[in-house]
């Protein structure tokens, strides 16, 4: 039996993906889709009164119920969405696929909106794969009404713009047979909503900033009890709009980091570790293989609690560090600072020693001055905000729900012991046709993207804009902080080297190779099960390498045999490359390999990941 032509999507705080994908309803073209679902089912919205498009816009503005709701007291609810299938399509007189001439998009836009004014309603001025139906307040033939439509068939297709808009919208609607199901977007759309209180916007990185904004809303409406006029105003601790940014930490593409770089001068430059590595030690090469491991979800790990500056960031000579309570950027020369030499140097994101001063934020000095004895005394400039606060504590509560509860659905969960992990996330990705696992392997993917995405949205470079357009949209924007991401930065590369370290003082293993969240270990066998530091009764030590899939642990990436890593590395190359070539049994499966006589000469690629 054909599905319903349209499934409408209806999100709710606290309710969960479906248990299993519901039967075909009737051959009904107009049958709501009303999945089961753990905590409820879909709304009572009626069905359309016929089968003419002005019908569906009779019942798009009827006040269906599919708002998403706000997700905090002061912050504001979303539109719901409804997303036609093939058979709506055709049911509707409206084309398969999109027009790809400005005629035909003229033609359809025009029927669209002739269809939705006889109601009362209007549609966007730019129709493609996602576009809005919509009645103003004030109009005939009902109340005010905003409902996002999403056409199945036609995502993917349309001009640049059109695909972008709706990049999101796609791996919601893309069933595990491949085909774009509306059914499917229902599900995941509910499910989405459900876990971050917000609709997908058009990129994960928006969807991000989107969701912080209506978990921890910087905008209050207030009536004004005497004209009945209604005013906004920031809420306390929001972030300001305008371009706030202070020499060292105004990112990559602003004009004052260039100016800075122009003079020679010193900029933060907190990032992850990238393309570290060290020779391995006569121990270490005596071993069979370079095990790799990838942190889970590093980013949430530290973005619950420490402080951020919200506040301006004011310039301060001799700066009192008050047991680094305060977030900001300090003047720090950690030159004369011994540390461990198996492992990549704390504060700089190449791993090598520093050279010189560099500004840092908080939690690097913080945790130079506790671990290796640095003196905070001896800073003598500092940037510090004027406001900290754990801004994203509600934000990271969210995803790191959702985030778990897929993950659940793919039978990877918290309390796990290391090799019933390791089977199961050995299959976690083998979801066939299973509707649930599918779901939940797609939504994992997006949020993995979301957080991350996020984290780089406060630096945005957004390379599509010129200068001009830049400095206006985008350095001018509430959400560009560079200060901000190179805390969260920091934070999750102090709190990897703090286990790195924890557990080379435990086993006396350490990384020989790291490229951001990969960590490469010589070891005997094709598994890291001989990293782990146990305890007594075999469970694992805090803040020490263990295997799960919670933020901070760690997920088994590939075995690569060791002379394979160290002939990499001979040719300059970082091993960390190799991992999407050996499976984690340590077969190859990359590409054919190249004659063994082939020459060894590294291109200027390669040479990327040069340490």
């Amino acid at each position: 039996m054909p599905r319903p032509a349209w499934s409408s999507s209806t999100p709710r705080p606290g309710c969960a993906a479906p248990e299993r994908a519901p039967p075909a309803g009737p051959s009904r073209p107009w049958k709501r889709h009303r999945p089961r679902r753990r905590g409820g089912v879909g709304p009572g919205a009626p069905v359309p009164a016929g089968p003419k498009l002005a019908d569906w816009f009779a019942w798009l503005g009827t006040g269906l119920p599919l708002r998403v709701e706000r997700a905090h007291p002061q912050g504001r609810g979303g539109d719901g969405a409804v997303c036609l299938t093939a058979a709506a399509l055709k049911q509707l007189g409206l084309p398969a696929t999109l027009p790809s001439t400005d005629k035909a998009l003229n033609a359809l836009q025009a029927k669209l909106a002739k269809a939705a004014a006889a109601v009362g309603m209007e549609v966007s001025e730019s129709i493609g794969p996602m576009f809005r139906a919509f009645r103003r307040a004030g109009s005939a033939g009902g109340p005010k009404t905003s409902q996002q439509v999403t056409v199945a068939p036609w995502l993917g297709q349309g001009d640049a713009r059109q695909q972008a808009v709706s990049a999101l919208a796609a791996p919601l609607a893309t069933a595990p047979d491949g085909t774009r199901d509306g059914q499917t977007f229902a599900h995941r759309y509910r499910a989405f909503t459900a876990d971050l209180g917000v609709a997908p916007g058009a990129t994960t990185a928006s969807t991000a900033m989107l969701h912080l904004d209506a978990v921890r809303p910087r905008v209050e409406w207030t009536e004004d009890e005497a004209t009945g006029e209604w005013s906004s105003h920031l809420r306390e601790g929001a972030l300001p709009a305008g371009d706030r940014c202070v020499p060292i930490a105004a990112g990559a593409r602003h004009p004052l980091t260039h100016e800075l770089l122009s003079q020679g001068r010193a900029v933060c430059e907190e990032e992850d570790y990238k393309w570290w590595a060290r020779q391995l030690t006569d121990e270490e090469a005596a071993r069979s293989f370079a095990v790799a491991v990838d942190v889970c979800a590093s980013y949430l790990s530290v973005t619950d609690s420490p402080p951020l500056p919200i506040g301006e960031l004011e310039h301060v000579s001799n700066p009192s560090w008050g047991k680094g309570k305060t977030a900001g950027l300090w003047l720090a020369d950690f030159t004369g600072v011994e540390v461990d030499e198996l492992l990549p140097h704390p504060a700089t994101f190449h791993g090598r020693p520093a050279t010189g001063p560099g500004w840092y934020a908080t939690p690097t000095v913080a945790y130079m001055a506790s671990m290796y004895g640095f003196d905070p005394a001896t800073i003598t400039e500092a940037y510090l905000s004027t406001h900290t606060a754990p801004l994203l504590k509600e934000w990271t509560t969210r995803v790191r729900g959702g985030y778990k509860r897929v993950y659940a659905d793919l039978g990877l969960a918290d309390g796990q012991g290391p090799e019933e992990f390791l089977t199961a996330y050995a299959v976690h990705k083998e979801v066939g046709t299973d509707a649930v696992q599918a779901n939940a392997l797609t939504l994992g993917s997006l949020y993995k993207n979301i957080y991350k995405g996020g984290i780089g949205k406060w630096s945005d470079s957004a390379r599509h804009l010129d200068d001009e357009q830049w400095l206006e949209k985008v350095a001018a924007s509430w959400s560009y902080r560079p200060e901000i991401r190179f805390h969260i930065i920091a934070a999750a590369r102090i709190a990897a080297h703090r286990r790195m370290r924890k557990t080379y003082l435990l086993t006396g293993r350490a990384p020989f190779a790291v490229n951001v969240d990969s960590y490469l270990y010589a070891t005997d066998a094709p598994s890291p099960l001989e990293l782990l530091p146990l305890k007594d009764d075999g469970s694992p030590v805090p803040g020490a390498l263990r295997l799960g899939i919670a933020p901070d642990s760690h997920k088994h990436e590939s075995s690569i045999p060791l002379q394979e890593a160290v002939k990499a590395m001979e040719r300059r190359e970082h091993p960390s490359k190799l991992t999407h070539s050996y499976a984690t049994d340590g077969t190859y499966t990359g590409p054919e390999r190249a004659s063994e006589t082939s020459g060894t000469e590294s291109t200027d690629e390669q040479k990327e990941g040069e340490n």
